[in-house]
C-alpha cells in the first residue's frame, strides 16, 4: 500500500494526509446539546397565520399533517413566545376551551382565540419529541403602552410568573388539578424577556437586570430545577448586555440569550433584496456566504463574555432566522440558493456548541413568512418543509453525541464535526456555486470501515420548494464504500456523512 492510500483509510500515516482530505481528531471535545436544532412558535395574527393556522376545529386537536412535519423535523426545543409574549397573560389559555377569552395581538394584527395554551402547547411538544420553552410576560418588556390598554393592563409580573411554573410543575397545584390535569407537565426550560434590548420604549439594561432577578428568584422559589434564559444581546445603549446581566444575575441563571436575525446585507448593490436576485443568483450565492460569515463573528463576540461562567452558563439563540426584504417573505427562502446560509449558520452552532446549548435556523409555521421551517397550505391541510426545515433535519438526524474538531478540509467546504462510538458524522456544505469538490475522508488514528452519505444536491440552485412539488429536498442515500480514496460532493449540495470507524 502506497503512502497516500494509506493516509485515505486513517491509521499511523494520517498526519501526512493531502491536502484535499476532510482529516478529523475524532477525541471528543464537548457534549452537543440536543437543544441545537429547535423551533420557535408565535401567533403571528393576520400577519402571518401560524398557530391558529395549525390547529383543526373540527377535529378540535392539532392538524394531522402539521403534527407528522413536526414529529418527522423533531426539533430538540420548541419555544412559545416572542414579540406576543409582551402581552401575553396565561391564564387566559389555560381552562375549558369554551370558557378562554379571545385577545387581541397588538403587534401582528387581529385576536387569537387562545384555544392553543399551556396544555395544547405542551402536549404537540411531546409529540413533536421536543422539549416546551415558554418566554414569560417580563412586565411587558417595559413598553408602558400595554399597561394600560383598551382591554386593561397586559403587563404580566414576577408573580404572574412564578404562578405559571407552579401551575406547570407542582404536583400539588390546586388550579391545574380544577383543569382535570392531575400529573404536572413538567415544563423546565423558560425565557424572561424576549428582545428587551431592542427599541427606544423598553426597559434600560439596568432595569431589566434588576427585574431579571426579580423574576428569577420568584421563579426557581416554586421550581429550583427549571432552567432560566436571561436577555444578553445589544442594545441602544450599545455593546451586550450580556456581560453586566451576568455579572449581576448570573447565579440565577442557565443561559443567556441572544437572537440572530437582521443580517442585512452590506453590499450598497446588493442583489438579496426583493426580486434582484433573480437575474444574478450566483452573486447572490456570494452575499448570503458573507452573511453567514457574520453569524459566526456574533457568536465568538458573545463566547468570550460567557466563557468566564462556563460551563453552568450556555448561549441561546431563541430565535434566528434569514430575514430579507421584503420583511420575513423573500422569495428566495423558497429556494435551494438560501442552502449555503442555513448549512453554514447551523454548522457555526454546533462548532461552538461548547457553550451554544440552544439555537435555530427559522420560525416554526405558518402560511405566509418564507423564514418558517414548515408552511402550512389553508385551505388542503398539507405541511411542507422549506430548504432550512431539510437541513435541519437532515443535520439532527444525523448527528453525534460529542462534538470534535475538523483539523483540515477543503477551502470550499463548510463542514462541522461530531461522534458516538465507533462513528463520525460530518455535516459538509459545498460553497462553491457551479464546482463539484472532490475531497478524502481521513480519521486520525482510526481506520474507515465504510459509511453512509446523505445528500441534497438539486441540479439548479434556484430549485424551489412548495405544494406542488413538497419533496423536492428530500435527501439522496449513497453508500462510503471502505477504503474510499476520494469522494465528491456536488456543486452548491448540503450532505450528511457517516463513517464507520474500525
Amino acid at each position: 500500500m502506497d503512502l497516500r492510500r494509506r493516509d485515505l483509510l486513517g491509521g499511523a500515516a494520517a498526519p501526512f494526509a493531502p491536502a484535499s482530505a476532510i482529516v478529523v481528531d475524532p477525541a471528543p471535545l464537548f457534549e452537543i446539546s440536543p437543544h441545537l436544532y429547535m423551533q420557535f412558535m408565535e401567533p403571528l395574527g393576520v400577519t402571518d397565520g401560524s398557530v391558529e393556522a395549525a390547529w383543526d376545529y373540527d377535529a378540535d386537536d392539532w392538524r394531522k399533517d402539521f403534527v407528522e412535519a413536526a414529529r418527522e423535523l423533531n426539533p430538540g426545543v420548541i419555544r412559545w413566545g416572542g414579540i406576543y409574549s409582551q402581552y401575553y397573560k396565561w391564564r387566559e389559555g389555560v381552562g375549558p376551551p369554551e370558557k378562554r377569552p379571545w385577545m387581541r395581538n397588538y403587534v401582528w394584527g387581529g385576536k387569537e382565540t387562545n384555544r392553543v395554551g399551556t396544555r395544547e402547547f405542551v402536549d404537540l411538544c411531546r409529540r413533536a419529541g421536543a422539549e416546551p420553552l415558554y418566554c414569560v410576560n417580563f412586565l411587558g418588556e417595559g413598553e408602558e403602552r400595554y399597561r394600560k390598554t383598551r382591554e386593561g393592563s397586559r403587563w404580566g409580573d414576577a408573580r404572574e410568573a412564578a404562578d405559571w411554573v407552579s401551575y406547570a410543575n407542582d404536583p400539588d397545584d390546586r388550579e391545574r388539578k380544577r383543569h382535570g390535569h392531575a400529573e404536572p407537565y413538567g415544563i423546565k426550560l423558560w425565557q424572561i424577556g424576549n428582545e428587551t434590548s431592542y427599541g427606544v420604549n423598553r426597559f434600560t439594561k439596568e432595569q431589566a437586570i434588576s427585574h431579571t432577578i426579580e423574576f428569577a428568584r420568584a421563579m426557581k422559589q416554586r421550581d429550583p430545577s427549571i432552567r432560566i434564559a436571561g436577555w444578553g444581546d445589544r442594545g441602544r445603549e450599545g455593546g451586550l448586555w450580556a456581560g453586566d446581566m451576568l455579572k449581576r444575575a448570573g447565579e440565577h441563571l442557565d443561559y443567556i440569550a441572544i437572537h440572530m436575525m437582521g443580517q442585512a446585507p452590506r453590499r450598497p448593490d446588493t442583489v438579496l433584496t426583493g426580486w434582484k436576485y433573480q437575474r444574478v443568483p450566483e452573486r447572490a450565492w456570494e452575499e448570503l456566504i458573507e452573511l453567514a460569515d457574520r453569524v459566526e463573528t456574533r457568536v465568538a463576540e458573545l463566547e468570550q463574555v460567557v466563557r468566564p461562567y462556563a460551563p453552568r452558563i450556555g448561549i441561546a439563540i431563541t430565535e434566528g432566522h434569514l430575514s430579507l426584504p421584503p420583511h420575513n417573505a423573500n422569495p428566495l427562502l423558497h429556494e435551494w440558493l438560501s442552502a449555503v446560509y442555513h448549512a453554514r449558520t447551523m454548522n457555526i452552532y454546533q462548532r461552538h456548541g461548547k457553550l451554544v446549548r440552544i439555537a435555530t435556523g427559522a420560525d416554526f409555521e405558518g402560511t405566509r413568512w418564507t423564514v418558517n421551517a414548515l408552511m402550512l397550505q389553508v385551505p388542503g391541510r398539507t405541511t411542507y418543509f422549506m430548504p432550512v426545515a431539510s437541513i435541519m433535519r437532515l443535520f439532527k438526524r444525523h448527528n453525534g453525541r460529542q462534538g470534535v474538531a475538523v483539523k483540515s478540509s477543503p477551502a470550499e467546504l463548510d463542514v462541522a464535526a461530531s461522534r458516538t462510538g465507533n462513528r463520525v458524522f460530518l455535516h459538509v456544505a459545498n460553497m462553491s456555486y457551479s464546482r463539484s469538490i472532490r475531497a478524502a475522508f481521513s480519521v486520525e488514528g482510526r481506520r474507515i470501515a465504510g459509511g453512509r452519505a446523505f445528500e441534497i444536491a438539486p441540479e439548479d440552485p434556484r430549485e424551489f420548494v412548495g405544494p406542488t412539488q413538497p419533496e423536492v429536498f428530500k435527501p439522496r442515500e449513497r453508500a462510503v464504500p471502505a477504503g474510499t480514496a476520494e469522494w465528491s460532493f456536488p456543486p452548491a449540495s448540503v450532505s450528511a456523512v457517516e463513517l464507520d470507524l474500525l
